[in-house]
């Protein structure tokens, strides 16, 4: 089935872009939540308007992507868990917990543009690369310290503990 894109969908397409999809994923997925239309040849008429108007929405949400990186530069987290005698944290730190803290800052970031392959589960300092916009993301650091412990010692530990897969280790 051919659709006409009205979001951009990983792995799938952008915006205003017609992509050939399984009938099922359309009408089960894409069409009711209004993520697609299907390519019909009024809509196929209407495609050149449909672009502008998609592109206009892309201008306004790259800007603003971008104000949120620059905000994102400066920023960092501090979270504090219970742990165990070799750092290992007794829960783990997620892409909501990540989002919550940055929400205490008063930068407003979806948990699913946290781009966290894998939960933290060791004490340490993590960069953590948020992703805004599908060209424009920001790398923030996470720091991951024991319950209890004052900030300066939590920061000053002296060995980093080894990244979850997808994580670069802050330096």
């Amino acid at each position: 089935m051919k659709i006409i894109l009205q979001e951009n969908i990983e792995k799938l397409g952008t915006r205003g872009q017609i992509v050939e999809v399984a009938e099922g994923y359309a009408r089960n997925y894409l069409l009711p939540r209004k993520l697609a239309l299907q390519a019909t040849a009024g809509n196929l008429k209407q495609l050149e308007r449909i672009r502008t108007r998609l592109a206009k929405i892309e201008a306004q949400e790259h800007s603003a992507a971008e104000q949120t990186a620059g905000l994102l530069t400066a920023a960092s987290v501090m979270l504090q868990r219970k742990a165990g005698q070799n750092d290992q944290l007794f829960g783990s730190v997620t892409s909501a917990d990540i989002a919550e803290a940055l929400e205490a800052q008063g930068i407003q970031v979806d948990k699913r543009k946290v781009a966290l392959e894998q939960p933290i589960k060791l004490i340490g300092e993590y960069n953590v690369a948020i992703k805004l916009h599908h060209n424009v993301s920001a790398t923030i650091k996470v720091v991951v310290a024991r319950e209890g412990e004052p900030p300066a010692a939590a920061t000053a530990t002296p060995a980093a503990p080894e990244p979850a897969p997808g994580l670069a280790p802050a330096e």
